[in-house]
């Protein structure tokens, strides 16, 4: 368990020194062994985490390298390579525009994905850390300010800033409320879109790091305990706790089933959401802390970026459930 504890240290501000120690120590990116069509790996840059597919290519946010990763999607080729702020920890689409929070520039940017250019470079509050867009702006978790931001997606204009529970590690909008994991609180906040308004505080689990909608409920890691939290979206109240893999980070739903990075255990697991029964286990790279999926042609996969070992993961679910 220290080893993803110390892990979640590399990703605050307050051990910066340390991530420079852990970036020197690192071994230089290599390919990892791939399983057929099933599962492949492709190395990116240094400690990927934040990852988002655009309906054409999947992006990766290096936060050691201070780069973004564009990668094809036949054959996981890479693309193209490009520089953006110190940190970049977060991605998020909006349907033309690639967004990035870099946590250690406090800054957010904005990139087209067409040539990687960034197009804008916006203030946020203190370590941004993850990013959700509701339709017109985007909401930004700040892990040191413990607040979140909105911009307007236009523009970047600055709408205002709302308090939080303490260090807020993810951020999504579901039904015009937008959703805060707290990681220092142990909590999840609710907030009305429209205008920021504080809807509720619910209790969850130790150190809790993402969450996932599913079929009518909020799906909450909690990274100490090893397990998720089950609630429910109307109100908010926890109808279930699920055992997970060691050190759950990252948590997604693909249309039909959840998957969690499971940090301490170099593994993704597979839950259904009925009941969270484990359908599957993935090994995958070192430290597993995002996922995403990319739905193409009618064929969903699974992506995992792995901070450890400087790599991404392709899963087919349909070779596997």
């Amino acid at each position: 368990m220290v080893t993803w504890k110390w892990l979640v240290g590399v990703l605050t501000i307050a051990l910066v020194a340390v991530a420079l120690v852990a970036r020197a120590a690192r071994p230089a990116p290599q390919e990892l062994a791939s399983v057929g069509p099933v599962v492949q790996t492709r190395a990116v840059g240094e400690g990927p985490e934040g990852v988002v597919f655009d309906g054409a290519h999947l992006w990766v946010a290096n936060q050691f390298s201070d780069t973004l990763t564009k990668i094809g999607l036949a054959g996981l080729d890479v693309v193209g390579t490009f520089a953006v702020g110190k940190g970049p920890a977060a991605l998020t689409f909006d349907g033309s525009s690639i967004w990035v929070a870099n946590l250690q520039g406090h800054t957010v940017m904005k990139v087209n994905p067409a040539n990687g250019a960034v197009v804008g470079t916006f203030a946020a509050g203190r370590g941004p850390g993850a990013l959700a867009f509701d339709g017109v702006n985007i909401w930004v978790a700040n892990r040191d300010s413990d607040d979140v931001t909105r911009l307007r997606a236009s523009d970047g204009a600055r709408l205002g800033s709302f308090r939080v529970g303490q260090r807020p590690t993810a951020v999504a909008v579901f039904d015009h409320h937008v959703w805060v994991v707290n990681n220092r609180g142990n909590t999840v906040t609710k907030l009305r879109a429209s205008d920021g308004a504080h809807v509720g505080t619910f209790r969850v689990g130790t150190s809790p790091f993402d969450l996932a909608f599913a079929r009518g409920f909020v799906w909450v890691t909690n990274l100490y305990d090893s397990t998720v939290t089950k609630l429910r979206i109307g109100d908010g109240q926890a109808v279930a706790t699920v055992k997970a893999g060691d050190g759950p980070a990252a948590i997604t739903f693909d249309g039909v089933n959840i998957w969690m990075a499971n940090s301490g255990a170099n593994t993704v697991t597979a839950i259904r959401p009925s009941d969270g029964a484990v359908l599957v286990t993935v090994p995958v790279g070192r430290k597993p802390f995002g996922l995403e999926t990319s739905t193409t042609l009618g064929v969903t996969r699974v992506w995992v970026t792995s901070f450890g070992s400087d790599s991404v993961t392709l899963i087919d679910p349909r070779a596997l459930i």
